[in-house]
């Protein structure tokens, strides 16, 4: 461990591993110390460099309380999310696709029943969900729960305004024959948070902050692996560029525009108001292992 050079410091590191017990743990250190001394060498990182990424480091953490996580949003803008997401959650047809869970998520939403309004006054134009939660055969999946959130119509959730009760969020449970619906608020596409470092990096990066339209939902049911999904909304200017990238063909479906009258579920509305149909499918879970529900 004596006279240390660029050359012999990594496997120096290394070397530190070898009373790991856990081999999964010494797997991915092993992995991470070389990966990250490579980089190093490969960018001949600065000592102000070097002193920049730890400042960033800290503020991302400074950042981060019980509703905002910061490095969330920072995993999710350098595709972190979604390849761990792509790796996870490999799934057969019939199955929906995953994508990611987002820095807003937030436990312990009420229930309501089937038809429930999830955004009583909340701004926006109105839109009427339903469809069904399916097995990879098209077999109805009774009693499965959709934990829902979504942005207002001017494109913030409830969290992100201080002193603000729950709103746009609300768990759903499937009926007998596996169907669900609710009216809520048509999506529309937002940014996220800039004011924090996450913002600041894509700032330089000369990226944009936007992620296209989109209702948040973790489908879930006994028996079953969850799954944790958007639906986004056909047409948006954003499906192309999202922030985070996490768009999928598969979870992109329209919205339909209807004049006032009377809706499906034979309410009647005096102002234009949406339809989308979209139906879940879940996969059976691993032996041993059950789903939520």
């Amino acid at each position: 461990m004596r006279n240390l050079t660029e050359s012999n410091l990594t496997d120096a590191v290394l070397a530190k591993l070898e009373g790991a017990t856990d081999p999964r743990f010494r797997q991915i250190m092993e992995s991470l110390i070389r990966h990250l001394h490579a980089f190093v060498r490969e960018v001949e990182l600065t000592e102000q460099e070097w002193f920049a990424g730890i400042q960033f480091l800290t503020a991302t953490g400074q950042k981060c309380d019980d509703k905002r996580q910061e490095y969330i949003l920072l995993s999710d803008t350098l595709g972190v999310s979604m390849l761990v997401d792509a790796i996870n959650h490999r799934k057969p047809g019939g199955a929906t696709e995953s994508t990611v869970l987002g820095p807003f998520y937030v436990p312990g939403s009420p229930e309501m029943p089937v038809g429930s309004d999830i955004a009583v006054g909340v701004e926006g134009e109105p839109a009427y969900f339903s469809g069904r939660v399916l097995t990879p055969g098209g077999k109805p999946i009774a009693g499965a729960v959709l934990d829902l959130w979504s942005t207002d119509g001017e494109g913030w959730y409830d969290v992100q305004k201080p002193g603000a009760p729950m709103r746009a969020r609300a768990r759903i449970r499937t009926d007998g024959n596996g169907r669900f619906a609710f009216w809520t608020i048509k999506p529309v596409s937002y940014p996220i948070p800039t004011d924090g470092p996450v913002g600041k990096m894509l700032l330089r990066m000369g990226r944009h902050p936007y992620r296209p339209a989109h209702t948040h939902m973790i489908v879930s049911a006994p028996g079953f692996q969850p799954v944790t999904t958007h639906v986004f909304v056909e047409g948006d200017p954003y499906l192309e560029s999202d922030a985070v990238f996490a768009v999928k063909n598969s979870l992109v479906t329209s919205f339909v525009r209807h004049e006032s009258g009377v809706a499906p579920d034979g309410k009647r509305l005096d102002r234009p108001y949406y339809t989308v149909n979209y139906d879940f499918g879940l996969v059976p879970a691993e032996p041993g292992r059950d789903g939520k529900g």
